[in-house]
């Protein structure tokens, strides 16, 4: 840990924080909501230790990173350039890039439209899904407007997460009443230790239902945290109270304009990529999902078909029983695969 750098970068007109460990190629690593650099934390050091240069950042709107107050600041290719700008801030003119949930489609995108800057990706919980940017069941790859499948996902009287995110006001309201707890119960709600517990057969089920039945739909005038599941006391070992604490703390000081902004703008993000939907993704690719997490489900068409997408893939690991946090909760399986991946690029 007294390894770890702190810097503050100048990036496109926007600070972003960057946390970096070790020496030698480049990889940048972009974590998703409602996360900070601290979830790369069992990564850093791992990947200093094989002779890489790892670095964590905080995408804008969080932690230390620049703050926007108009949500179009927010939008994919602000995000894709705020990854490329870091990579030249440090010095360095390539980079493997590494996301998951949110980073996963800023890394692809990263990758996909700059194939001279990143010369290999690795995308978790969220497959490549081109200009759809999140794999949904019925749009592998952005074949259909977001809104409008939104809208058939989530069913009668209820709201996708994703347009119930997008519209910011409610669901700050919501978690600003009590950060921590809603953070808490988000993260458990999401892992693969519960949903194991109550849906078995979680992968085999139709994922549709599966939305509207969990905290994936909202209740028109509910809250998401009405679904979710009791979290235990104490928090898991991989998630440890001093974990959730550290989120709790960032997010206080932070705020939840930015972070939800990104859904905001997932049409007008899925509306800007148009002109580059024919494009194949043509760097080294790989993805890992969790058993039990709901992207990797919603996903699955998107991963079977991602050869019809990808010149370069390098294949899908699934970690049976994980959840949404792949990182986080199976971190000595994810450095393994991690690594394993970067060494066929120096080959």
């Amino acid at each position: 840990m007294s390894q770890r750098q702190h810097h503050l970068l100048s990036v496109n007109n926007a600070r972003i924080h960057a946390v970096e460990e070790g020496s030698g190629p480049l990889v940048v690593m972009v974590h998703g909501f409602p996360e900070s650099w601290y979830s790369w934390r069992h990564q850093l050091t791992a990947l200093a230790a094989a002779g890489y240069r790892a670095v964590a950042i905080d995408q804008r709107g969080y932690g230390r990173s620049s703050k926007f107050a108009k949500v179009e600041d927010y939008r994919i290719h602000k995000l894709v350039d705020d990854v490329v700008g870091v990579v030249h801030a440090l010095g360095e003119t390539t980079a493997v890039v590494i996301g998951h949930d949110w980073g996963a489609p800023v890394a692809w995108t990263a990758a996909w439209l700059r194939p001279d800057v990143f010369r290999g990706v690795i995308g978790m919980s969220v497959p490549f899904s081109a200009r759809g940017l999140i794999a949904l069941p019925g749009s592998s790859f952005g074949e259909r407007h977001p809104g409008e499948l939104h809208v058939e996902l989530a069913g009668p009287g209820q709201t996708f997460y994703q347009d119930h995110f997008g519209a910011m006001d409610a669901v700050i309201d919501e978690i600003e009443a009590d950060v921590r707890g809603w953070l808490q119960g988000a993260v458990w709600s999401l892992s693969g230790v519960p949903l194991k517990a109550v849906l078995p057969d979680f992968a085999k089920m139709d994922q549709v239902a599966l939305i509207r039945g969990s905290a994936m739909s909202v209740a028109n005038g509910g809250r998401m945290s009405d679904r979710f599941l009791p979290p235990p006391t104490p928090m898991p070992e991989w998630f440890t109270d001093a974990d959730l604490d550290v989120f709790a703390n960032e997010f206080e000081r932070s705020g939840f304009f930015g972070p939800l902004a990104y859904y905001h703008n997932i049409s007008d993000s899925w509306a800007d990529l148009e002109s580059h939907a024919d494009v194949p993704l043509s760097v080294p690719a790989m993805f890992i999902g969790g058993e039990f997490d709901v992207a990797t489900g919603w996903g699955q068409e998107a991963i079977a078909r991602i050869n019809e997408r990808a010149t370069d893939y390098r294949g899908t690991v699934i970690f049976p029983g994980c959840g949404h946090w792949i990182q986080q909760e199976r971190p000595e399986e994810t450095n393994a695969e991690v690594l394993g991946f970067l060494a066929g690029l120096r080959a």
